[in-house]
């Protein structure tokens, strides 16, 4: 990367919740094969609330999702389920990568076994029609713990 882009896409960084941020780049979606869309736990850190964790969401269709919401089973090292957590990501604009920031309140990161996709809750595309997300979504991660379906 050229040390002319970086200040780019530090300003590039929109604040779209207290605890999301979305920033959109370029058609390469790495990653994202045409037609799918890519679920990554980039990275956890750990924060006075608990655990932070940063998913990547690459929308490789032609489709903007104005509704995306994950329902996610927390499993502590033991393979307990510790919670179910709902995430909402959306929007997921068409061709697009997207980077949302979620907190686990009172859990460290260090006690997290692993993340299972326990429900794809809302997966609609623009006009609310309903899409079957589970056909396009690929998971993976980068943080450390296991993200599967």
């Amino acid at each position: 990367m050229r040390v002319g882009l970086v200040p780019a896409l530090a300003s590039a960084l929109i604040l779209t919740t207290p605890m999301a941020w979305a920033q959109d780049t370029q058609p390469q979606n790495q990653g994202a094969a045409d037609g799918t869309v890519l679920a990554e736990l980039n990275k956890v850190e750990t924060v006075e609330a608990g655990c932070r964790s940063f998913f990547l969401f690459r929308n490789g269709t032609d489709t903007t999702l104005t509704g995306f919401e994950m329902s996610l089973a927390v499993l502590d090292r033991d393979g307990v389920i510790d919670r179910l957590l709902t995430i909402d990501a959306a929007p997921l604009p068409a061709r697009r990568t997207t980077l949302k920031l979620f907190d686990i309140p009172d859990m460290a990161c260090a006690d997290i076994g692993e993340m299972i996709l326990h429900d794809i809750a809302t997966c609609e595309g623009e006009g609310g029609h309903a899409i079957d997300c589970f056909e396009t979504l690929t998971l993976s991660s980068r943080a450390g713990i296991p993200f599967i379906p």
